[in-house]
């Protein structure tokens, strides 16, 4: 199950008014790609959940539409959806 969001064309508009008031509790790794010219959100807890965006704000917002996404792919498949174990920092040291 692998879901990536682009910021570019038409998905972009809707990822973005989509986006909007959703909050999930996975860890997410934000960073530059200058191979890419974006921003690159991923998510490690869902395997192959990222997105992309020109901004950070709009990586950010686009991955949280992916996680939705995701999710919602793996109820229908029924398939293991994780919990959320927050940040690695903490868990690495608990």
């Amino acid at each position: 199950m692998g879901l990536w969001a682009s910021a570019s064309g038409s998905r972009a508009a809707t990822i973005s008014s989509l986006s909007r008031g959703r909050r999930h509790r996975y860890e997410i790794v934000l960073c530059w790609s200058d191979e890419d010219q974006a921003y690159i959100a991923e998510v490690p807890e869902l395997k192959w959940c990222a997105a992309d965006g020109k901004t950070y704000q709009e990586a950010l917002g686009n991955v949280e539409v992916v996680i939705a996404e995701w999710i919602e792919t793996a109820k229908e498949k029924g398939w293991a959806i994780p919990e959320p174990k927050g940040r690695r920092l903490a868990s690495a040291q608990g």
